[in-house]
């Protein structure tokens, strides 16, 4: 069976159309909340080496970081100036960074060290042979894996 190229072309049009709206989002942005933005900022930055993106000072109530995660993705950090309460996370809330060696992964865990953060217990096994885990100042848990091991 043979189309016209204008039949081919409409068909070539709605196929790239459904591939746009389905596909995943162009970028990711994690936000959450803190009550002490300048110790998990450091935690971030210093520890973990990620990139401030911008900050933002009393934008309704709220003053934060937008931080560079890898892979294009970001992690913004807020605080309210009243304080808001906040929940505690779970020992399963993870943020999981992949990097390209054991040598990263080691100099990575002797700077938050040098920073005061210690390795924590992961909370499920699977993570104990994979990587180590740490805590952010609002125990938010970050697990540093190995990428060259899995």
């Amino acid at each position: 069976m043979t189309f016209a190229p204008a039949t081919v072309a409409l068909r070539a049009q709605h196929r790239a159309r459904v591939l746009t709206e389905t596909r995943a989002p162009a970028r990711l942005r994690v936000a959450r909340a803190t009550r002490q933005l300048d110790r998990v900022v450091e935690f971030y930055r210093d520890g973990l080496g990620f990139g401030i993106v911008d900050r933002f000072e009393n934008h309704a109530g709220y003053s934060g970081v937008i931080l560079a995660l890898p892979g294009g993705a970001q992690l913004e950090i807020t605080q309210h100036a009243r304080g808001r309460a906040q929940a505690a996370p779970d020992t399963d809330d993870l943020l999981v960074l992949y990097l390209p060696s054991r040598r990263h992964l080691g100099r990575l865990s002797r700077r938050l060290a040098r920073l005061g953060h210690v390795c924590v217990q992961p909370a499920n096994p699977y993570w104990l042979d994979k990587g180590l885990t740490f805590e952010d100042p609002d125990h938010w848990r970050v697990v540093l894996c190995d990428e060259s091991s899995l």
